[in-house]
């Protein structure tokens, strides 16, 4: 990563800086559609064991999964700072939420490659203050964002982008996907500023965090889940195309999620053994912890 400069250090993680990087562009090649919208609450989608008609289990699509995580969170546009508390809060929140049990709950789903893990290790964040788009964008411009900020991508890496774009008209609050990044496939998402967003917010009252952190939280415990269960679109999913996390989207047990030292207002995610069982919070297969 040229041209790079350290700014803050913590326990919890490494600020880093960028200008515009010099040299060859990335190579991006095959990006895949927005996939697993974290809808916003007026335009949600699939609420616990729904989903459509017919049969609401997720089927597996024949792919892969990911047995771990590689984390590296990027922070693109103007805005973002060192000092910024939200960078602080994410930090904590990925530093906590590998070996969860919220990650547990999407550990009963395989693929071609083994079974789903909840093994995270958590890359420096980086800091990007080049502009970010002024309009929600495309997955090969997020794909791009990476592959300047993450000259050698990891195939287990998955890359958060937060932007400083405000959510705006769109019907969602983030999204993750997937493309060829210097020759390498890897998984990503993106998420709009949520700040001031009751779209996006999930009305955390017990925690403490502020309301833009909880909200990116939310969605970012939502997006991890799905790329992990569907890095690429062919991992598991319902016969409507929903996963695991969307089939759960803003219903909660009540009960914050222990990550690690903090706590979150975390959604839950569907299991189709607990949809079996008829259980779950909701009781219809919506689970925060195994």
């Amino acid at each position: 990563m040229r041209g790079m400069a350290v700014l803050a250090a913590s326990a919890a993680c490494l600020i880093v800086a960028t200008a515009a990087l010099a040299g060859e562009p990335p190579s991006i090649v095959g990006a895949g559609p927005a996939h697993g919208l974290a809808h916003s609450r007026g335009a949600a989608h699939g609420h616990g064991g729904g989903g459509g008609g017919g049969t609401p289990l997720l089927a597996f699509r024949g792919g892969q999964i990911m047995t771990s995580a590689a984390v590296t969170p990027i922070y693109w546009g103007k805005s973002w700072s060192a000092g910024n508390p939200t960078i602080q809060g994410l930090a904590d929140f990925y530093a906590g939420v590998g070996g969860s049990h919220y990650l547990n709950t999407n550990t009963e789903y395989t693929g071609t490659n083994g079974q789903v893990g909840t093994g995270v290790s958590v890359g420096n964040a980086i800091i990007d203050n080049s502009a970010a788009p002024s309009r929600p964008p495309q997955t090969s411009d997020v794909a791009f964002e990476v592959g300047r900020m993450i000259s050698t991508p990891v195939a287990n890496g998955y890359y958060p982008v937060y932007t400083d774009l405000p959510r705006g008209r769109a019907t969602y609050c983030a999204w993750h996907s997937w493309a060829n990044i210097n020759g390498v496939l890897t998984q990503f998402a993106f998420f709009f500023k949520l700040d001031g967003d009751p779209g996006c917010d999930p009305k955390d009252t017990q925690t403490g965090h502020t309301e833009g952190l909880a909200a990116l939280a939310n969605v970012s415990g939502h997006e991890l889940s799905e790329a992990l269960t569907d890095p690429h679109g062919d991992g598991w999913l319902d016969n409507t195309g929903a996963e695991n996390a969307d089939k759960c989207a803003w219903t909660f047990s009540g009960t914050p999620e222990k990550l690690g030292s903090t706590s979150w207002k975390i959604q839950g995610n569907f299991s189709n053994a607990a949809y079996a069982a008829r259980s779950g919070y909701d009781g219809a297969g919506c689970i925060d912890n195994r």
